[in-house]
């Protein structure tokens, strides 16, 4: 498992809701963790290690010891946001990138735990700007589209130097024909649907 970098085609894939957690759900959730931890993330979806499922994992101090902040999350909904906040965000997915965006201040989410339980948390502050900059994942957005047209702008060249990046990995064949990718993603969603 490796997290992809834009513009890989899974971090615009809507993400399918996971119907059953099984020893595969559990070892991808335990690998994201590792990963997350390993670059020094707050969060990570499943899109960005290339898996078309409705899960993410948060610590929200980013710290492997704080455990009472580490959270694994099945099929997650906002159902309520209020206030708006514009703090600085990046991405593991789009390395060396940082701009500021505007997100609600304060979330309820709701979603499932990897035993069947139903979670329920009422966030502000950075809790809440990582799992909604999580929730984008899954639903095929990422940070960038967020941005205002100046912050676009202020990107531009980083962005083309990973577009860049990504197609020459591909000519390469370190990475796969984005239509050979998006054939995986469909056959793993249709073994979980």
């Amino acid at each position: 498992m490796q997290i992809v970098k834009y513009p890989h085609p899974s971090l615009r894939r809507l993400s399918k809701p996971l119907a059953r957690v099984d020893a595969e759900v559990r070892r991808y959730a335990a690998e994201m963790l590792e990963l997350m931890y390993e670059f020094d993330g707050v969060g990570l979806a499943a899109n960005q290690v290339d898996l078309p499922y409705r899960i993410f994992v948060v610590n929200f101090k980013g710290d492997p010891a704080a455990k009472d902040q580490e959270w694994v999350v099945l099929n997650p909904v906002i159902t309520n946001r209020s206030g708006t906040a514009e703090a600085e965000e990046g991405c593991l997915s789009f390395p060396g990138i940082y701009a500021p965006v505007r997100r609600a201040e304060r979330v309820i989410m709701t979603g499932f735990d990897l035993s069947g339980n139903e979670i329920r948390l009422e966030l502000d502050g950075l809790p809440a700007r990582a799992v909604q900059h999580e929730i984008d994942h899954l639903d095929g957005v990422v940070f960038i589209d967020r941005l205002s047209p100046t912050n676009q702008l202020a990107v531009r060249e980083s962005l083309a130097a990973l577009e860049r990046q990504f197609a020459d990995e591909q000519a390469r064949g370190l990475i796969p024909p984005s239509e050979q990718i998006i054939a995986r993603l469909d056959e793993l969603e249709s073994l979980r649907t």
